[in-house]
């Protein structure tokens, strides 16, 4: 025991150094080549932000229009690259774009580590609800009148996400932080009861509730709250485009031309009146970052145990829908083996991570709303059925019809057979790859993070958005925890393995 314990603090200081090296060795950060702009964003998150048009053409959307018009200031040509937009910090250190442009606010933490233009936008949070809601303003998401939690929508790391886990208790707004389904899919979800309020920028809720862009039977709650503002981020070090890009939006803002843009999707409004004086004063004073790394590794070791509970609640139950799947296979009806084989190929053969857009977005259309965490667990369980049947199945095919032959001729029942004789032998047989499949569930918990629960790599990849410089050592310390949860499994099967000899 003493000896895998010691490998195992070998390993872990082989990664620690491995990382470190790769640090060090690390080149200098990519800039602008001065050809192309390649601007990073998601077009996902729809209109009035970034339209895609045909392949052969840019973008549209008030910041497609933005990108263009900087890039003819520049004298290149603009290049609009497609990417995850809570992932849009990394892909520029990476030198896979030049510019994050896609409603990224600003922030001091951000500051820190990419370099901000002036302010192109400045946005408000506002609050958005179905037409029948009895929810008024920001205040009535205190007074929930049902005594239960109000669910709240938002984009995963956006500055609407931040203020509501600020300003609000737990007992009082459950936040559901999502980023797939993007401004439009939350205001679909609040259309159809499954959240109570959805809290988006301004644009958003102006374009499609306010303007009646698909969204016409929602309201704005409230008055717009938490000026923010958007800027576009460059690599530190690319301080020479950074000017330039100050230039082309002052000039802009001079000449009319981001009036026009903006009054085109009708977003211009008092605040950004305000933007050219707002540019002499750029940026605001740069607080001291915070120190307060334990504080979020302490947030990461509270997601650990979502993790744990949502793998130590999803296996055992896919183990046992595995094993009757399996028997059922092996020694039910002709007609039995059909529906079970077709069972497990569908799942086999699909994605989990459709499995639970199925368990969680489409069964309430149908009557069925299921919490995001039991809808989890329900996915994890369903998916890795399928595998655990097939592990059991071939567990049952290694024992010797005979055995079975023998217990019914000694006046045993199939069933009593089955139960007392051969199941327990299979299982045995098959620990090795069942361990296996419980620590790779561990690691597919992730996917949960989809449907808003905030498991051990959401709360990872949350974190390292909003505070970059921490990156790394965050990094460290959730692939130790994923460690932590998924060595003690092999220990366990090792000695199940020895003591079955």
């Amino acid at each position: 025991m003493r000896g895998r314990f010691t490998a195992l603090a070998i390993g872990l200081i082989l990664i620690v150094g491995l990382l470190a090296l790769v640090g060090w060795l690390r080149s200098a950060p990519p800039a602008f080549d001065g050809k192309v702009l390649r601007w990073g964003g998601d077009a996902s998150g729809g209109a009035p932000y970034i339209i895609e048009r045909e392949s052969t053409q840019s973008p549209t959307g008030f910041e497609g229009e933005l990108a263009d018009y900087l890039a003819g200031r520049l004298g290149v040509t603009a290049r609009f690259e497609q990417k995850n937009w809570d992932m849009l910090p990394q892909d520029l250190a990476r030198g896979d774009i030049d510019v994050v442009l896609n409603g990224y606010e600003w922030s001091a933490e951000r500051e820190h580590k990419m370099a901000s233009t002036i302010p192109y936008f400045v946005y408000r949070l506002q609050l958005i609800v179905a037409a029948d809601s009895p929810l008024r303003d920001w205040d009535d998401l205190r007074r929930a009148r049902s005594g239960k939690r109000l669910k709240v929508g938002v984009l995963r790391d956006s500055a609407a996400h931040r203020y509501l886990e600020k300003a609000y208790r737990a007992d009082e707004v459950e936040v559901i932080a999502l980023s797939i389904e993007g401004s439009t899919g939350l205001m679909g979800m609040v259309r159809n009861g499954k959240l109570d309020a959805t809290v988006q920028d301004l644009v958003a809720a102006v374009y499609y509730v306010q303007q009646n862009h698909d969204f016409g039977d929602l309201r704005l709650a409230g008055a717009p709250i938490e000026p923010g503002y958007f800027v576009l981020y460059v690599r530190a070090n690319d301080t020479e485009l950074r000017q330039q890009l100050n230039d082309g939006i002052r000039a802009a803002l001079k000449d009319g031309t981001l009036k026009r843009i903006y009054d085109k999707y009708g977003l211009w409004n008092k605040d950004q009146e305000g933007l050219a004086e707002l540019a002499e004063h750029w940026p605001p004073p740069l607080p001291e970052p915070e120190s307060d790394f334990s504080g979020y590794a302490g947030l990461l070791l509270r997601a650990a145990c979502v993790t744990i509970l949502l793998a130590c609640l999803a296996m055992p139950l896919a183990m046992l829908v595995g094993l009757l799947v399996a028997v059922g296979r092996l020694y039910g009806p002709r007609w039995l083996n059909g529906l079970l084989t077709v069972y497990v190929e569908l799942l086999r053969g699909t994605p989990v991570l459709m499995q639970l857009f199925v368990i969680y977005y489409l069964l309430p259309e149908i009557g069925v709303k299921i919490d995001a965490f039991w809808a989890g667990v329900m996915g994890l369980a369903i998916n890795y059925s399928a595998y655990e049947a097939e592990n059991y199945r071939a567990g049952l095919l290694a024992i010797p019809r005979g055995q079975m032959e023998a217990a019914l001729s000694l006046g045993m029942s199939m069933p009593t057979a089955l139960w007392r004789i051969i199941v327990p032998q299979a299982v045995r047989l098959v620990i090795p790859p069942v361990t296996n499949d419980f620590i790779a569930l561990f690691k597919d918990t992730s996917v949960c993070s989809v449907i808003a629960v905030v498991e051990l790599t959401s709360r990872y990849q949350t974190l390292m958005v909003n505070h970059p410089r921490y990156m790394l050592r965050l990094g460290l310390v959730t692939a130790l925890l994923y460690l932590l949860m998924s060595y003690p499994l092999s220990l366990v099967a090792r000695r199940l393995e020895r003591r079955r000899k």
